[in-house]
Order: C-alpha cells, then sequence, then structure tokens
C-alpha cells in the first residue's frame, strides 16, 4: 500500500539519459564533435546505470 508513493528511480534516470542524447544530437548539428562525444559518453554512463537497476 505504502509503495504506491515510491517513485520510480529508473524513470528519472531515463529522463536524463534522453536530455544528454538531444544535446549531444544538438551538438553534432552545430559541428561541435568533441561536445558530442561527450554528451554521448555520458548518456552511456546513464544507460548502464538503468540496465543495472532494471536487472539488479
Amino acid at each position: 500500500m505504502f509503495g504506491l508513493f515510491k517513485t520510480d528511480p529508473t524513470r528519472k534516470l531515463q529522463k536524463a539519459y534522453e536530455q544528454k542524447l538531444e544535446q549531444a544530437m544538438h551538438a553534432a548539428r552545430n559541428g561541435d564533435m568533441r561536445a558530442n562525444a561527450s554528451l554521448t559518453e555520458e548518456a552511456e554512463a546513464l544507460r548502464e546505470e538503468i540496465d543495472k537497476l532494471k536487472k539488479g
């Protein structure tokens, strides 16, 4: 019953993951490939955390 009000930790990480990917896309469109690579790397780290939470 009290689990009803718990927030899903993966939801917050998923939103951050999608924002990082969008920022990376905009950086690539603007020709900033270093920022694109950095943001993509950060997004992949978030994706790994999401996968760990879903498995464990």
